[in-house]
């Protein structure tokens, strides 16, 4: 019986050291490109660094991400399609340029979606316990993509000509979005007057008097330099710059499940980390911009105001379910019953 046990343990040890664990990756080895709409340094750059180092450590060098940042292989129209199209493996992306490819993820775009506190929390606990990201998925898929996370990149500002003190002051007024339907709808509900355009035409568009306004977090506005061609910073709370770190669908499916898993994992458990590191670095950008230009006002507005701007947009989300794609509605209640879970799960009501 002795003799017997001992060859079972020894068994037991073999099975253990052959088989596949958890942090063994499987797959062949993989060169890939993951293509940011970010420059060098911000955000979405820095945090795919990031994601490629841990895949590489991960897979004991075998998964090999190569990080392009903003214009390296095209504008943020084209390293989507790039990706779609799985010319590049993977991109990280934000809610409204991908919305070309997956109007469904416009869903994000919504305003006053988002509490004006603890938001990155609430964000957290919606990819990590929610329903929305297996409906967002389900979007993504039907157009050969894969989202594998959603990361907070902070409050969008206005930055602009005039002042923006009350909605009235938006009247008129040309403002440069994203290419989003759903931002467009919102901002002319507001009075303004919205004009999608390239990230890298901006600058020129307002120092040419193309736009009067523009949005962007901090970061952004103080990478490109915006704040040498506007003189008013405004805080709506309206929306957050969010990114959907993304992969193509043949590509994701082709990899081992427990590579799978480590991915969505990485840009899960960075939804929070990625956040104070992002916030660090608007706080710090902000006061560059007030060194460099003291002239500029910096102006919050104050929940009165908000509420005014908030009770206009809960009235169009509706809307959305008519341009949103064929699982408009469906994600549009999952995100917003999530988030009420959230909030209700984190104490905040």
């Amino acid at each position: 019986m002795k003799k017997f046990m001992t060859v079972a343990v020894a068994l037991c040890v073999l099975l253990l050291a052959t088989s596949p664990q958890a942090n063994e990756y499987t797959g062949p080895p993989m060169k890939s490109k993951l293509a940011t709409e970010d420059l060098e340094g911000d955000f979405m750059t820095v945090w795919s660094q990031k994601f490629s180092e841990e895949m590489k450590q991960w897979s004991g060098g075998k998964i090999d991400i190569s990080v392009f940042p903003y214009g390296s292989l095209g504008d943020t129209r084209d390293i989507n399609e790039l990706c779609q199209f799985g010319v590049i493996d993977y991109v990280v992306t934000d809610y409204a340029w991908i919305s070309s490819f997956v109007p469904e993820a416009q869903v994000l775009a919504l305003h006053y979606i988002w509490p004006k506190e603890r938001a990155p929390e609430v964000l957290a606990w919606v990819v990590k316990n929610g329903k929305f990201m297996a409906a967002l998925e389900n979007a993504f898929r039907r157009n050969d993509l894969v989202p594998l996370g959603i990361i907070w990149e902070d409050w969008m500002w206005i930055t602009s000509k005039t002042a923006i003190n009350k909605r009235a002051d938006l009247k008129g007024m040309k403002l440069r979005l994203m290419s989003s339907k759903v931002l467009v709808d919102q901002w002319k509900a507001y009075g303004a007057s919205p004009t999608p355009m390239s990230f890298g035409e901006v600058y020129g568009g307002l120092q040419m008097g193309l736009i009067d306004a523009q949005m962007n977090p901090i970061f952004a506005d103080y990478s490109m330099k915006f704040f040498e061609v506007t003189d008013f910073f405004t805080l709506t709370y309206a929306e957050a710059y969010l990114g959907i770190p993304t992969m193509n669908k043949a590509k994701f499916d082709a990899l081992p499940k427990n590579a799978q898993d480590k991915m969505r994992a990485f840009w899960a458990e960075a939804t929070i980390s990625s956040a104070k590191w992002i916030e660090e670095r608007n706080s710090a950008d902000m006061e560059k911009i007030k060194k460099e230009r003291p002239s500029i006002e910096f102006t919050q507005l104050d929940d009165e105001k908000i509420a005014e701007f908030s009770s206009i947009a809960k009235a169009n989300y509706e809307k959305f379910d008519a341009i949103g794609g064929p699982d408009a509605k469906l994600v549009r209640e999952t995100l917003l019953s999530d988030i009420a879970n959230a909030k209700k799960a984190l104490g905040m009501e």
